[in-house]
C-alpha cells in the first residue's frame, strides 16, 4: 500500500472489534478491555526496515479512535544485509522522518509517558544501531527502545486479535516486514487463543530485493525463475519452523487460517480489488483465498516495474519491493497451506496501544478496589 508523508485520518474506529460485512464476528474473550474515552492522547511510533510509522489514538469503549497518523519509507536497512552497518544516508531518512514524528506528538500534546517508540529488526541486527537510536534520543527528544523478535511478534498478534474467525481451531499470523518477518501459530484453547509457537525468520521484503535483484528486460519465463527463487529463499529459512507439525492438517483442511499484516498483504488486496486509489476500509478485514493472492501476484509481475510504480496501491517507493513481499507470502503458504487469507492493516503499532491502554486501567482500579477495603472511601491522591 502506499505510504504517505501527511496523516492518514480515520473516521473509522481503529480497533480490532469493529465489524462490517466483510469481517468475520470477534471473541469477546480475546478483545481488549473496555476503555475510557476521558481525552488522553497516547502515541505508537514503529521504526522499521522499511518503514517509519505513528499513531496518535484516544481510548474509546471498545478499542481506540485514530485522531492523527503518519507513515514514510525510510529504507533504514538498505544495504545493511551486505555491511552490518545502517547507511549514513539511511540513517538520514530515518532521522527526519523521526523529527517530523516528534513535531507531531508535541503538537497533539501526547504525553512522553504516553508514548511508545519502539524500532526493530534493522536496528537489532546493525553494529551501529544503538548509536543511531542515541542520535535520535538527543536530536529529536523521541526515546526508541529496540524490541526482540518475540514481542515484535506478540505485538503483532495483540493488533490483529478480532481479525480472527473464532470458529477456526488454529491461526498463523504472518508479520511482512522489511529485514525480518515474524510468524505465529496460535491454538484455540476454549474460547480463546493462545501462542503456541513463533519464529522470526530474518527475510523481509527490503533484504529479499537486495537479495535478489529484478532482471531488466527479462522474459515472463525469466521472471517466473527470478520469482521461484525469492519463494525458495523463504521456503528454505521457513523449514527450521518450531510449529507442531500436528497443527499442519487443520491449515490443510480449512479449519484454521492465516492472517497477514503488512504492506505485503495489503498491496496485494488493493491489486485483488482493483482499487484506483488505496482504501483502507476496504482492504483490513478482508478475505483472500490462496489464488486470489497469486493470480494478484501474477498480475504485479506481468505489468513490470514502470506498471507497478505507477499503480497507486504500490507507488514507485514499493514498485522493487512489492513483488518480494507476495514472495514470502507465497512461500508461507506454502509451508502451510491454507485457502483462507486475512487481511489486517494493523499490527504492532495497534498492539501497542491496546495493551499500553489496558495496563493504565488496572492500577485505578486496584486502587478502588483498596479504597472500598478501608471504610469504603477512595484513596487521597
Amino acid at each position: 500500500m502506499p505510504e504517505t508523508d501527511g496523516p492518514r485520518k480515520r473516521d473509522q474506529r481503529s480497533q480490532p472489534g469493529r465489524s462490517d460485512g466483510r469481517r468475520a464476528r470477534s471473541g469477546a474473550a480475546q478483545g481488549p478491555t473496555a476503555m475510557d474515552s476521558d481525552g488522553r492522547l497516547y502515541g505508537a511510533l514503529d521504526l522499521g526496515t522499511n518503514n517509519c510509522r505513528l499513531l496518535i489514538a484516544k481510548p474509546s469503549r471498545d478499542g481506540f479512535r485514530v485522531v492523527d497518523s503518519f507513515s514514510r519509507i525510510v529504507r533504514l536497512g538498505e544495504g545493511l544485509s551486505r555491511t552490518g552497518r545502517l547507511d549514513d544516508a539511511a540513517m538520514d531518512r530515518a532521522y527526519d522522518a523521526l523529527m517530523a514524528c516528534a513535531e507531531r506528538v508535541a503538537r497533539k500534546g501526547v504525553n512522553s509517558d504516553r508514548l511508545m517508540a519502539v524500532a526493530t529488526q534493522a536496528c537489532r541486527q546493525a553494529e551501529n544501531g544503538e548509536a543511531f537510536i542515541e542520535r535520535v534520543r538527543t536530536g529529536t527528544g523521541l526515546k526508541l527502545r529496540i524490541i526482540d523478535p518475540i514481542e515484535e511478534a506478540r505485538l503483532s498478534v495483540e493488533g490483529c486479535l478480532n481479525l480472527f474467525d473464532p470458529d477456526a481451531e488454529a491461526i498463523l499470523v504472518v508479520d511482512v516486514g522489511g529485514g525480518s518477518t515474524e510468524l505465529s501459530w496460535l491454538l484455540r484453547n476454549g474460547g480463546r487463543f493462545e501462542m503456541q509457537s513463533w519464529m522470526s525468520a530474518p527475510i523481509g521484503v527490503v533484504t529479499l530485493a537486495e537479495r535478489h535483484p529484478e532482471p531488466p528486460g527479462a522474459d515472463s519465463t525469466a521472471l517466473g525463475r527470478w520469482y521461484e527463487a525469492m519463494v525458495a529463499d523463504m521456503g528454505a529459512a521457513l523449514a527450521s519452523a518450531p510449529a507442531d507439525p500436528a497443527l499442519r492438517p487443520l491449515f490443510e483442511q480449512d479449519r484454521a487460517h492465516m492472517v497477514g499484516t503488512s504492506g505485503a498483504i495489503t498491496s496485494l488486496a488493493g491489486i485483488h480489488l482493483g482499487l484506483r486509489r488505496y482504501q483502507r476500509n476496504l482492504v483490513d478485514g478482508l478475505w483472500m483465498t490462496r489464488g486470489d493472492c497469486e493470480a494478484a501476484a501474477d498480475r504485479l509481475m506481468a505489468m513490470g516495474h514502470a506498471g507497478r510504480a505507477s499503480e497507486s496501491c504500490i507507488g514507485p517507493d514499493r514498485a522493487d519491493l512489492v513483488l518480494a513481499g507476495a514472495a514470502i507470502m507465497e512461500a508461507v503458504q506454502r509451508a502451510w497451506p491454507s485457502e483462507r487469507v486475512r487481511v489486517a492493516d494493523r499490527g504492532l503499532r495497534e498492539g501497542l496501544l491496546l495493551q499500553r491502554m489496558r495496563e493504565d486501567r488496572k492500577p485505578s482500579r486496584r486502587r478502588r478496589r483498596r479504597g472500598r477495603g478501608k471504610g469504603g472511601q477512595p484513596p487521597v491522591t
